[in-house]
Parts: C-alpha cells; sequence; structure tokens
C-alpha cells in the first residue's frame, strides 16, 4: 500500500507516519507539505490512501480533494484536521473524502480508520 500524508506541519506528519508505521509496518508513505505538492504526488504515484489536513499554504485540502480525486478516481481520502465544525465534515464528505478526523491521530485510533476503510 502506498500512503500519503499531506500537512503542512512537519511535525503533524511525523505523527501521523509514526501511527501509520505501528499497524503497516511495510507501507510506502509519500509527504507532501500543501495541497498543491500533494496532487502532484497523486499525478506521479501511485498513492492508495491520502491523509490530508485543510488548513495549509499554497493550496488548501478543500481544494486539493476534488483535483486528487480528479486525478485517481479510487483514491481513499481521509481528512485530518483540527477543524472539527460539522460544515467542514459535512463539506469534505460531499468533495469525496471517506473521513473526517480529529487530529491528532494516535495509534488506536488510526486502527480504527485503517479497518473502517
Amino acid at each position: 500500500m502506498k500512503y500519503l500524508v499531506t500537512d503542512d506541519s512537519k511535525l503533524a506528519r511525523l505523527s501521523l507516519i509514526k501511527s501509520l508505521k505501528t499497524h503497516e509496518a511495510n507501507a510506502e508513505i509519500f509527504q507532501a507539505e500543501n495541497g498543491e505538492l500533494g496532487v502532484s504526488t497523486i499525478k506521479s504515484e501511485e498513492i492508495d490512501i491520502v491523509f490530508l489536513d485543510l488548513t495549509m499554504p499554497v493550496m488548501d485540502g478543500y481544494t486539493a480533494l476534488p483535483l486528487m480525486l480528479e486525478a485517481n478516481p479510487n483514491l481513499k481520502i481521509i481528512v485530518v484536521s483540527a477543524d472539527i465544525q460539522e460544515q467542514a465534515k459535512t463539506k469534505v464528505l460531499e468533495l469525496g473524502a471517506r473521513l473526517h478526523v480529529q487530529k491528532p491521530i494516535n495509534a488506536d485510533k488510526m486502527q480504527e480508520i485503517l479497518g473502517s476503510l
């Protein structure tokens, strides 16, 4: 499986990757620090699952999400954000995200997320 972690915070990316590696030790994991780089990675790699932040410079998650799905309609996108307002959740699910979960993600939450996909 190939994963893409897209978040402008290096600490948030590393934390999520650590939780992911707890359950997927052999996963191939790519990183992007904004939505534009994330979309570019989707176009150049056969990514299976994306963890996507919403608030980022250059291109935010709301803009990147439909572009990612346009590039690869089979992507499973999990929005991971501190924005847990109902309108944010509704919007990303309408845009095609599979899940909207609150930051940070620990190993138990990661197991729950991977199990639901």
